[in-house]
């Protein structure tokens, strides 16, 4: 039906357990646009709606999506980009994914082998061209994460790669989100960390499928990192299609 008040399409939605209606609930649908040219926009699961999200400066944020990519990035529909990479940071890179993302960039600042007063100075490049948060990796010491801290007014996301890291000691030193990578581990150490810090802010990667993304989110994950199609699976579809439309343009001939 429609809401006149609102303009807002409603629909009924019940909720089921046991073969009996529990809830009653009318749910608004959010009208979407979308153009002829930008009808191949990569969808994040719509699984990830059902996290929480993390609120940073009035944005709130669920799915992210994990790319340096810059054709996928201008065509996802994740809330946010983290853009880390296996070199050290430098500010050409970090400009340009900020520069082309409609959407806001946690940056890659390092922490493995990039350390100490360059990792300080990636942070302050990457605030002042428009990024909504810095990301330091798992070796990160302390001392160059308290520097960070110290210097930027944008929030500090920590890396976690398995159940040893010293947790205590990063949020001690300044980090104020924690981002979980612990692959086929990474809903175990979510859990680990939301017994201990029940309100600490957690992202964390949810795996290739539905249901290792909803076990991470039930583990207690704030916000889901996405990993993408990469550009070359994308395109090898598009060729099929374009192998299948000539193989009929040729037998009506």
């Amino acid at each position: 039906m429609i809401d006149k008040l609102n303009f807002n399409i409603l629909i009924k939605v019940q909720f089921i357990y046991g073969g009996e209606i529990i809830m009653n609930r009318e749910k608004r649908i959010a009208p979407e646009i979308v153009t002829n040219l930008r009808k191949d926009l990569i969808n994040v699961p719509n699984v990830i709606r059902n996290c929480s999200g993390i609120r940073i400066y009035g944005k709130r944020i669920k799915s992210i999506c994990y790319s340096t990519d810059i054709a996928i990035i201008r065509n996802i529909d994740a809330d946010a980009v983290i853009a880390v990479y296996p070199f050290t940071p430098h500010p050409t890179i970090t400009k340009a994914i900020i520069e082309a993302a409609d959407v806001p960039v946690f940056s890659g600042v390092g922490g493995g082998l990039t350390q100490g007063n360059r990792s300080v100075n990636m942070s302050m490049f990457a605030e002042a061209n428009g990024s909504l948060g810095v990301v330091v990796n798992a070796p990160t010491p302390k001392e160059t994460i308290y520097d960070i801290s110290q210097t930027i007014d944008i929030p500090i996301i920590g890396t976690i790669t398995s159940e040893f890291t010293d947790i205590d000691e990063k949020i001690a030193a300044g980090v104020q989100i924690l981002n979980v990578s612990g692959g086929k581990h990474t809903a175990h150490i979510v859990r680990m960390i939301r017994e201990r810090y029940p309100l600490f802010p957690i992202m964390a990667t949810g795996g290739p499928t539905e249901e290792s993304i909803m076990e991470t989110i039930e583990a207690g994950a704030n916000a889901i990192t996405y990993t993408p199609p990469s550009n070359g699976m994308l395109f090898s579809k598009k060729m099929q299609n374009y192998r299948a439309i000539e193989r009929e343009d040729s037998n009506e001939d």
